[in-house]
């Protein structure tokens, strides 16, 4: 009997750490370091990868955290949010507090040790995101471009993280996701609409589910696919793409496309549901293509 409940306090406790973490979208954003730390080495060093991993996850994980305590009325209000650990009370906000502070000197400290700038970058996400975009998300849908700064981060950062340089390499991958964010986060935002709605957010560019919106989304890809494709003009230092590698990215750039000018027609949850699963796959296929590509040439 006492196995069991230790068993389901510890069970309790890293489901917990998982919901306030957001332990899947935190290894989404460790992926895109890895990618950029991947596109920069020339010779791989396990104490920098693991210092960049564990770093990350806790820079991750702490803004995750502060996100969290920020908006935990809001969480209440919207089904998708409201059994999370604070809302229902199963973590208290000191508790959380605590977490996130521990999260964040030891993310600093990791990071800090691979060299100042890494370090330096990811603050400066973790600042945006719980300083800047969170608090806008109930003024104005302007946070959509707040927020796609810290977004954009994590690729270059790797690079960052390998060469201690911050340069027009990084600088594009930075772009290619900065772009990247806005139909991504206005997909969800399409979806989730009456949702953010009931909890004081307004995600959409223009306010509103319309045409106007879906245009922007369309705007916004096509500069996504664009910065993608630069580094084949060989113009951008170490990092460049090969023919063939274009090609793959610019199909999967057409494909996430298709989806944004089908919502421009349809006007569909159901579409914008499929425009923000090929913006994952896009962004997942890209960062795949990008360093395969690299190894190869």
């Amino acid at each position: 009997m006492t196995a069991n409940i230790i068993i389901t306090t510890k069970v309790s406790v890293f489901e917990n750490f998982k919901q306030l973490t957001k332990l899947g979208l935190t290894i989404s954003v460790l992926v895109s370091s890895i990618a950029g730390y991947f596109l920069a080495v020339d010779k791989f060093d396990i104490k920098i990868f693991s210092l960049l991993l564990v770093g990350g996850f806790c820079m991750v994980g702490a803004s995750n955290v502060f996100n969290q305590i920020i908006e935990i009325e809001p969480d209440k209000l919207m089904e998708r949010t409201k059994n999370r650990p604070l809302p229902t009370g199963r973590v208290s906000k000191n508790s959380a507090f605590i977490l996130a502070i521990i999260l964040l000197v030891l993310g600093l400290t990791f990071l800090y040790m691979i060299n100042p700038k890494t370090a330096m970058f990811s603050a400066i996400s973790v600042f945006l995101y719980t300083s800047a975009y969170t608090p806008l998300k109930p003024v104005s849908p302007i946070s959509v471009f707040v927020g796609a700064i810290p977004g954009a981060i994590p690729f270059m950062l790797g690079w960052v993280a390998a060469t201690n340089q911050f340069g027009i390499e990084a600088g594009v991958l930075f772009m290619i996701q900065f772009f990247w964010q806005f139909p991504h986060f206005w997909a969800i935002g399409w979806m989730q609409f009456d949702e953010y709605k009931k909890a004081g957010f307004n995600m959409m560019p223009t306010g509103e589910k319309s045409k106007k919106a879906s245009k922007l989304i369309i705007i916004y890809t096509i500069s996504m696919i664009f910065a993608s494709l630069i580094p084949i003009l060989r113009k951008t230092g170490e990092l460049y793409l090969s023919p063939i590698a274009a090609i793959l990215v610019l199909f999967s750039g057409l494909f996430m496309l298709y989806f944004g000018i089908k919502l421009h027609k349809e006007q569909t949850n159901a579409i914008a549901k499929k425009l923000m699963l090929s913006s994952v796959l896009y962004i997942t296929l890209i960062q795949v293509i990008f360093v395969v590509d690299k190894f190869l040439h």
